[in-house]
C-alpha cells in the first residue's frame, strides 16, 4: 500500500494532486536575484515545491577532483573546485530565498550531497530533503538524514532493485516519510531508458513509500505517463532559459513548458476518476440525441400482435431501448399506431406467448 506523508501545507498520497518539485539545482548561475525569480515563476506555473543543490564542495570532492581544470563553455571557474564555488549558497542566500518561498508560498528544500551540506540544511529547518541517485548507496548519508524525522526523497537513477532496496531498508525503520523516484541518470535521458513501468514495480516492492519519477528527459508528456502509472511526485529541471550557461538548462522546462505540465497532471487527476462508471449529467442529451428507442415500422390497427417486422430502432432514445425488443414481441397494440410511433409499454396489451418464445 502507497504511503502518504506532508511536505509543508501539501498532503502527498494517492488521494492528493500530484506533488511537483521545480528542481532549480544550479540555474540560478550563482544568483540570488535569479533564483528568486525561478522561485517566482515556478510558484506561478503551479509547482508546489523549488529545489535547490547544497554541497560542501571542499570537504565532498577529492584535491584532485577539486583543483582539476575545468575550461568549457559551461564553467564558471578555472578548476573544477573553483566552478562549484562559485555556484554555491551559504547561509546568508539560503535565509533569504527560505524567507522569500514563505512569503509566496512555495516549499523549498535542498538536496544534501554530504553529512556537512545535510546538517546545514537541518539547521535551517527545511521540511524534506532530496537525496541524489549519486548516493542511493551511501548509507550513514541515508541514515543520517533518516533521523531528522523529516520526509526524505531519493532519486534512483544508474541504480538496480538491490540497491533501491538497501536504501530502503536503511531508511524506513528509522523514518517512512520516504518517496522513491524512479529516475534515468542521463542528462538528458534517453525516452527509451526511462523505464517507466519501474513505477509500478516499485508499488508493489515498497510498501509504505511515495513512488514518483524524476524525469531528466526533455518534453512534458512523460510526467503524465507516470502518473497513470503510479508517480505521486514529479520532480522537473526548471530554468529561465533553456540557452543559459550551465550543463543542466538544456533539458530543463521553462515556465511556459512547466505551466503546461502541471496543467496536464491537473487535468489527469481529474481525470482518472474513481474507478466506478457512471452518468453524468452533461453526457444525457447527447446520448438521447444518438440513441435509439423501438418505434414501429408502418402503420398498425388497434390489437395487432407484434412481429419482428414490424419494429425497427430509430433515434432519437428516450423510449423503449433496444434490448428490451424481447419483452416488446408478441404485445398486442392496445390502439391504433402510426409509423414511426414510439412504442411504450403503455400502448401494448399483454404479450401473446406463442409469438413471444418464437
Amino acid at each position: 500500500m502507497a504511503g502518504t506523508f506532508r511536505i509543508g501545507a501539501n498532503e502527498i498520497g494517492d488521494h492528493a494532486r500530484c506533488y511537483i518539485v521545480a528542481e532549480i539545482g544550479h540555474n540560478h548561475q550563482g544568483s540570488v536575484e535569479k533564483a528568486r525569480e525561478l522561485f517566482r515563476e515556478a510558484k506561478l506555473a503551479g509547482a508546489h515545491a523549488v529545489k535547490l543543490q547544497k554541497r560542501d564542495n571542499r570537504g565532498l570532492y577529492t584535491h584532485a577532483a577539486y583543483n582539476k581544470p575545468y575550461d568549457n563553455e559551461n564553467s564558471f571557474g578555472s578548476t573544477y573546485g573553483e566552478h562549484r564555488e562559485f555556484l554555491e549558497f551559504g547561509r546568508k542566500e539560503y535565509t533569504e530565498l527560505q524567507a522569500y518561498a514563505a512569503e509566496i508560498g512555495v516549499d523549498f528544500f535542498s538536496t544534501a550531497f554530504d553529512l556537512a551540506s545535510a546538517d546545514f540544511l537541518r539547521r535551517l529547518d527545511v521540511p524534506a530533503y532530496k537525496i541524489a541517485s549519486g548516493d542511493l548507496k551511501s548509507t550513514p548519508l541515508l541514515k543520517h538524514v533518516a533521523g531528522f524525522g523529516k520526509p526524505v526523497i531519493i532519486s534512483t537513477g544508474g541504480a538496480l532493485f538491490e540497491d533501491v532496496q538497501r536504501a530502503y531498508d536503511t531508511i524506513m525503520p528509522i523514518n517512512q516519510q520516504l518517496a522513491i523516484l524512479q529516475c534515468t541518470a542521463g542528462y538528458p535521458a534517453a525516452f527509451e531508458e526511462l523505464d517507466l513501468r519501474v513505477i509500478s514495480t516499485y508499488r508493489d516492492r515498497f510498501p509504505g513509500a511515495i513512488i514518483g519519477f524524476s524525469s531528466h528527459d526533455n518534453g512534458i508528456a512523460m510526467p503524465v505517463a507516470a502518473y497513470i502509472l503510479g508517480a505521486r511526485m514529479v520532480e522537473k529541471h526548471f530554468t529561465l532559459n533553456r540557452a543559459s550557461k550551465g550543463t543542466d538548462h538544456a533539458f530543463s522546462l521553462e515556465p511556459v513548458g512547466l505551466r503546461k505540465m502541471v496543467r496536464d497532471l491537473e487535468r489527469t487527476h481529474k481525470a482518472l476518476g474513481n474507478g466506478v462508471k457512471k452518468i453524468y449529467e452533461s453526457e444525457k442529451a447527447p446520448i438521447m440525441k444518438m440513441g435509439k428507442s423501438l418505434v414501429v415500422a408502418r402503420d398498425l390497427p388497434s390489437g395487432h400482435v407484434l412481429a419482428p417486422s414490424d419494429i425497427v430502432m430509430k433515434s432519437p432514445g428516450g423510449g423503449i431501448p433496444p434490448y428490451e425488443l424481447n419483452k416488446v414481441l408478441g404485445r398486442v397494440t392496445l390502439r391504433p399506431l402510426v409509423e414511426d410511433d414510439f412504442l411504450t409499454f403503455e400502448v401494448l396489451g399483454k404479450p401473446d406467448v406463442e409469438l413471444a418464445r418464437s
